[in-house]
């Protein structure tokens, strides 16, 4: 990593190793875990993450949300099974099929479709089907018509059945009632199956949010998303229910300082004007980089363990900090974005409340030009 980089993230697998640890002590039975890496990780970096979890004996493999995610995966070889919860389109069922990608299936005509790729191909195509039991997004109705549908779904030449999965729409909510009532629609659909004949290898239900605070649900599998990089599902679970450590920091340089009088405006239109005599630092940082606009003459950040609070508004690849208060500040002095800085620290759940930004989407969002660094064991590595 160069001494004086423009931004950067840094990524402690060490953190995201004590995250699944941790789980895992919770769940306390011989459930295996479908580590999520969508989204590129969660903005942690997919490949590196999922190199880094293959190994372990408590993964059974990865999720993603999108085909592309699971090439990406496949061609810097990961070999564990890879989940695609999503919709996927027909021209890639040959491909899922030829790399045993698990599709979500939920309706029969996608069956159909793939039992023909799986044919043409020579290979078994293993499915997970989803049951909608209360989230209203994709899966089948988790009625008599929809067991029917999955009965007639396994019948079809070339399909193996690995799975069957739903998603719980309020885990996250402190009223738990929600998702119970998820899970028991749940187990009446599997009840419906095995009437049918229908025998289900692997079963899998729990968010990182029941992982929490649910651990108790009946199944094989568990897809940890969220908490394997640190982050709490919402403000609603409780901190104490599981201890995890932020994975991600997000980190710049000091590149400029001067001092100004009063009355001068800071950045576009001048929506902050200085009252007194003030130091001004800049960091190169801005929105290009997934540094949220929103945290306009409201955000902070860290300088030697200090709060410098953002002036004027934050431009696309720039943004000033008042460093008045911080007269040990010099150039190329770090600026912590997010994170720990001398004992002080600035958290996604601060960071998201300044920008009106769910913590999810504060770190999937930072860019594709801010180069993640990756820790182990307390030192940098280049090929985590």
């Amino acid at each position: 990593m160069k001494k004086h980089g423009r931004v950067w993230a840094e990524i402690d697998l060490d953190a995201i190793e004590f995250n699944y640890q941790e789980m895992k002590k919770k769940l306390g039975g011989g459930q295996k875990m479908i580590a999520v890496v969508k989204t590129d990780g969660y903005g942690h970096g997919a490949v590196p993450i999922a190199r880094f979890l293959e190994p372990l004996d408590d993964i059974w493999g990865f999720a993603v949300a999108a085909v592309e995610e699971a090439q990406e995966l496949r061609r810097h070889g990961i070999t564990k099974p890879i989940l695609i919860l999503g919709y996927t389109f027909r021209e890639d069922y040959r491909w899922l099929a030829r790399e045993e990608i698990r599709p979500a299936v939920f309706k029969y005509d996608m069956a159909a479709q793939m039992s023909e790729a799986a044919l043409a191909e020579g290979k078994k195509f293993f499915i997970h089907m989803a049951v909608d039991t209360g989230m209203a997004r994709i899966g089948l109705p988790d009625t008599e018509e929809g067991a029917e549908e999955a009965a007639r779904i396994t019948a079809l030449p070339g399909i193996e059945i690995e799975g069957l999965f739903t998603h719980f729409a309020r885990a996250d909510e402190a009223d738990k009632s929600h998702a119970k009532i998820q899970f028991s629609r749940y187990i009446h659909f599997l009840e419906l199956l095995k009437e049918k004949g229908v025998e289900i290898p692997l079963r899998h239900c729990s968010n990182s949010a029941a992982i929490l605070e649910m651990p108790g649900l009946t199944a094989d599998l568990v897809r940890p998303g969220i908490t394997g990089y640190g982050i709490y599902p919402s403000e609603e679970v409780s901190r104490e229910s599981l201890p995890l450590r932020p994975a991600m920091s997000l980190k710049s340089h000091i590149v400029y300082i001067k001092d100004v009088e009063a009355g001068t405006p800071v950045s576009y239109g001048g929506t902050y004007v200085t009252e007194q005599k003030m130091r001004i630092a800049t960091i190169p940082v801005g929105y290009g980089d997934g540094y949220p606009r929103s945290l306009s003459n409201k955000g902070w950040v860290l300088i030697h363990g200090k709060k410098a609070p953002i002036l004027g508004r934050v431009c696309m690849d720039q943004f000033m900090v008042d460093v008045t208060g911080i007269p040990e500040a010099k150039e190329l002095d770090e600026a912590v974005l997010m994170g720990e800085s001398e004992g002080s620290v600035l958290d996604v759940d601060i960071l998201g409340k300044l920008s009106g930004r769910f913590p999810y989407e504060f770190v999937c969002n930072i860019g594709k030009r801010v180069p993640r660094v990756y820790i182990r064991d307390g030192k940098f590595r280049e090929n985590p």
